[in-house]
């Protein structure tokens, strides 16, 4: 069965979990705790040379990086890949987006705001305000977007959602308020409660999730 290298408190991580978890992907779940270390040993770096988590490993022995590339893999062939080249090409705009302009300030605003000490986040200080205004800069093209379109690629929930989700649902612990932004916060309630997708290469029974 696939292993996700994991670290459970990293949106990363989870956008991984959800995609695998709505598609009825089974993986095994091998734990990074936060400050171990455990990806800087030479076995893992073996795997991945970034040192980083998720990391996907095929029964193969394949391992592939780097988050929204692993979402890429398993929505191959399912509902959560856009069918047309122009929707395929939206989520990889977007996708990209998350990497460069929410990520870096929104999931690293939550790092140290919420899941670090005080003692840690004291020379980082004065970095906040430019986390806060480059991660609600990043929320604002959000907004504009979302008041005229209920997803982010084509006409229906795909990776693109799911890979803004993971940190713009946690945007809170990292000192954001979600509350000026209503298209947001309305694309967040619209995300599906109970989905039904399946690989069409897969033999596996197709399962509901909450």
């Amino acid at each position: 069965m696939p292993v996700l290298h994991n670290m459970q408190i990293s949106g990363n991580c989870y956008k991984v979990r959800l995609a695998a978890r709505q598609l009825g992907f089974s993986l095994v779940l091998k734990e990074y705790p936060l400050g171990s270390g455990k990806t800087r040993q030479p076995e893992f770096l073996a795997k991945n040379p970034n040192g980083r988590v998720p990391l996907l490993e095929l029964d193969d022995g394949r391992c592939l990086a780097e988050s929204d590339a692993i979402l890429f893999y398993l929505a191959e062939g399912t509902p959560l890949m856009p069918a047309d080249r122009w929707g395929r090409a939206q989520a990889l705009q977007w996708m990209f987006f998350e990497q460069y302009e929410h990520e870096p300030y929104i999931a690293v605003a939550r790092r140290w705001l919420s899941l670090e000490s005080k003692e840690a986040l004291a020379p980082k200080l004065h970095l906040v305000p430019e986390w806060h205004a480059k991660g609600n800069a990043a929320l604002g093209v959000m907004e504009k977007h979302l008041a005229k379109h209920r997803w982010f690629a084509g006409d229906r929930y795909s990776i693109a959602d799911i890979a803004l989700y993971a940190y713009t649902h946690s945007a809170d612990e990292g000192g954001f308020d979600l509350s000026a932004y209503e298209s947001v916060r309305g694309w967040l309630d619209r995300r599906p409660n109970h989905i039904v997708l399946m690989r069409e290469d897969s033999a596996m029974t197709p399962e509901v999730f909450d």
